[in-house]
């Protein structure tokens, strides 16, 4: 009986410690202790930092210094692309992995061409970070030589300083490249047509409506662009919860972020930022803490700076399915690792006039 007994407590025992693992594993418990973003969201800094980007912008000195400076060291700083230019409307920050320089050459002969468009002044810059690899970088260092538009500074690259290279493109563009109407991030395994990225920034409430035919003669009598001083973050909007499970790839503690929702943010992989924008937000950057999630940190950086995201479906976070007219409005889509597939849909969709 004493045995049965033992045996009985034994597999309850075990069945608890089960219980417990998969429970606290799984973080089954832990959304009854996060906080309501809505009335308690509090990230640091604590309090209004638009005086102190306001400040900043002016060249002012805030009473409160930075929080989160980022000193980025250029290695490769590419000083020259922006240098000289007039009327630059579009500036392509592809974030590319360093060995990844198959896709960089497919991105430099389709959508990131510079001259795609005789009218359209467009540049393109490839951020990097560094690994240790020296037969690696010396193959960067030639790669940088040959085409000049490699920018690199000095932070590891790997999927968890994502962060860190967004911010190295903001500070870039900030520093060396603060001429353009506007900068579109994206990542070196998307598609994007430019011609309908211009025709989006151009009327992006409108768009792609304003494209059909009926609606273009409504609008052939008006020159419309969208006004200098609007503050521009537009893409795929996501409004979604932390992942509190520990086997998720982007699994965040309480300790790191204590609310229930993240603020409303654009996918990380595609997403357009007018001049006004950028700049706002780069100065909130040196007043907000860093996560490491890049999507996250540019959509709390929005928050303070209060820029709605702004969403547009022919932004597309998953892969879309091909088809020549199915591409008609795209404007990105994710899911093109292959060079030659991207090549591929490229020349058809310039061929047939949507890219």
């Amino acid at each position: 009986m004493s045995v049965m007994l033992t045996v009985r407590k034994l597999k309850k025992l075990w069945f608890g410690l089960i219980l417990t693992f998969f429970v606290y594993y799984f973080g089954v418990l832990t959304h009854i202790f996060e906080l309501d973003f809505d009335t308690s969201f509090r990230y640091p800094y604590d309090g209004d930092i638009e005086e102190f980007v306001h400040q900043l912008r002016a060249n002012s000195t805030p009473k409160v210094p930075p929080i989160n400076p980022y000193n980025f060291y250029f290695s490769k700083p590419c000083i020259e692309k922006c240098r000289n230019v007039e009327s630059l409307r579009l500036v392509f920050l592809v974030k590319s992995a360093p060995e990844n320089w198959e896709r960089r050459v497919a991105i430099r002969s389709s959508w990131g061409f510079e001259h795609r468009f005789s009218d359209v002044e467009i540049r393109t810059v490839f951020l990097l970070g560094e690994r240790s690899d020296q037969e690696l970088q010396q193959r960067l260092d030639k790669e940088a030589a040959k085409f000049n538009d490699l920018v690199q500074a000095n932070f590891t690259d790997n999927y968890y300083n994502n962060t860190f290279k967004t911010m190295m493109g903001f500070t870039w563009a900030v520093k060396y490249c603060a001429n353009s109407r506007f900068y579109i991030f994206v990542d070196d395994d998307y598609f994007v047509s430019t011609k309908n990225l211009l025709r989006f920034i151009r009327h992006p409430t409108a768009y792609p409506s304003y494209l059909e035919p009926t609606n273009q003669r409504k609008l052939q009598q008006f020159d419309f662009d969208l006004d200098e001083n609007v503050r521009l973050y537009a893409g795929f909007v996501f409004k979604s919860a932390p992942h509190r499970h520990r086997t998720s790839k982007w699994y965040v503690s309480l300790d790191e972020y204590p609310y229930d929702m993240w603020p409303p943010y654009v996918t990380a992989g595609a997403y357009v930022l007018s001049r006004e924008a950028l700049l706002d937000m780069y100065y909130a950057s040196l007043y907000t803490k860093h996560f490491r999630f890049d999507d996250i940190y540019v959509g709390l950086l929005a928050f303070k700076c209060k820029i709605e995201p702004f969403h547009c479906d022919d932004f597309h976070f998953n892969k879309l399915e091909y088809s020549p007219e199915g591409y008609k409005y795209v404007v990105a889509t994710h899911g093109y690792k292959d060079q030659m597939e991207l090549m591929n849909v490229w020349t058809q969709q310039r061929s047939k006039g949507y890219a």
